[in-house]
């Protein structure tokens, strides 16, 4: 079995190797194989050479490099590493170090004990450590997974947690047209009307960063979630 860890990164010089050095250094559960998939957004720092000096330092990992030619936004980087993967499953992995990749076997459990197709990680439930930060971010988060469960019929707590696991099949089935921060709320309404699905939820640990420190969602991004959900809630 392969893991698929997609990589979006935009204008990440500063973190994109220590996040590739984290990812190199997990071990997953269960003999679980990784698979790293880079997808530079068009960035116009020196992200590309920092990752394809890693790579070139790594022969032995599984990593594969793509960039887009123009800046499309991070849900069309995803797009282009579902496509790329070739994993059983996949998890998308920020470039950012808000997420700690060693966190990954949390996720893989309830898939390898058998009972999930998806599993989300929340950054609010369990005992993880959690940066204290952005108190009308987190109210947003907060409406914004309320509206997203009253559409899917789900009881998630961070409906817009980075941390998705997915059975590459599932993933690979929806028709994804969101480019940007809409891809959360996208996926989790189409995820949701699959048949049959299984979906759970564990807890996991948020190391934010603030907007000095490199953070990009903004207000446009929540009110671009919110006609997402309704009208992918909707069955659009």
């Amino acid at each position: 079995m392969k893991l698929s860890i997609i990589v979006p990164a935009y204008n990440e010089e500063k973190t994109i190797r220590s996040v590739l050095e984290k990812l190199r250094s997990v071990e997953l559960i269960a003999g679980f194989q990784k698979e790293i998939v880079v997808v530079n957004d068009c960035s116009t720092d020196q992200t590309e050479a920092v990752a394809n000096q890693f790579i070139q330092e790594n022969p032995m990992m599984e990593i594969s490099y793509f960039r887009h030619e123009f800046n499309q936004g991070k849900g069309a980087a995803l797009h282009t590493g579902i496509r790329r993967s070739t994993g059983n499953y996949i998890i998308v992995q920020d470039a950012d170090l808000e997420y700690d990749p060693q966190e990954f076997n949390i996720l893989l459990k309830p898939v390898v004990d058998g009972f999930a197709d998806v599993v989300y990680g929340s950054r609010f439930m369990g005992g993880k450590p959690h940066r204290i930060l952005f108190f009308w971010h987190t109210i947003g988060n907060k409406l914004l997974t309320f509206l997203s469960n009253m559409f899917s019929n789900l009881n998630l707590t961070d409906m817009e947690t980075c941390y998705k696991l997915f059975r590459a099949d599932l993933l690979k089935g929806l028709v994804l047209t969101e480019k940007r921060f809409g891809f959360e709320p996208e996926v989790t309404a189409k995820i949701s009307r699959v048949p049959k699905i299984r979906i759970y939820e564990v807890g996991i640990s948020y190391y934010g960063r603030t907007y000095e420190e490199g953070k990009k969602i903004n207000w446009k991004d929540g009110f671009r979630a919110l006609y997402c959900i309704i009208r992918y809630g909707l069955g659009s």
